[in-house]
């Protein structure tokens, strides 16, 4: 299969950050990369604005590494509460989502991507909980919340026992 060699111009998912030299499929570098405004062709012309580009990509990463090290001070400090409808026995109706912390965050004047809170699976118990928020390849927090029930806890009622069947009942 053909290659190219490309210089990024924009970080791209999965293959690297503004003025890095790599080699991709032709087709993709065709297709995609060079209309997309996401890389340009290696030339001697574009080698010149790969010192420009690597300057510009460590001074963005520093100040992202930077804001991600505040916001993860902050976000330590934080505490949040659900509070939740629950039937017989504490059981709860539905469960808390990635999407319920975000809105909780946003709501408490937090700006972070949805997509940086980690929770694996949905909280469906009462009790204090954890979940990882990745801000940064290097930067995470563990971030604490409480899900209690709005309304009192009400005992499972005991099952009732089968009353035998008397002589001349029939089923």
């Amino acid at each position: 299969m053909a290659t190219s060699e490309i210089l990024l111009l924009k970080p791209v998912e999965g293959l690297g950050g503004e003025g890095d030299q790599v080699k991709v499929r032709a087709g993709y570098a065709r297709n995609f990369l060079l209309p997309g405004g996401f890389a340009a062709p290696l030339t001697a012309s574009n080698r010149k604005r790969v010192d420009a580009l690597k300057k510009r990509r460590a001074e963005r990463e520093t100040q992202e590494l930077g804001g991600a090290h505040e916001l993860a001070k902050k976000l330590e400090k934080v505490s949040l509460a659900f509070a939740v409808k629950t039937g017989e026995g504490g059981k709860m109706f539905g469960a808390i989502t990635a999407a319920d912390i975000y809105e909780k965050l946003v709501a408490a004047g937090y700006t972070i991507d949805k997509k940086r809170i980690h929770l694996h699976t949905p909280v469906k118990t009462l009790g204090q909980h954890t979940v990882k928020v990745k801000l940064h390849a290097d930067v995470s927090v563990d971030l604490n919340f409480d899900v209690v029930s709005e309304n009192p806890i009400e005992a499972a009622p005991a099952p009732v026992a089968a009353k035998p069947a008397a002589k001349g009942d029939k089923k």
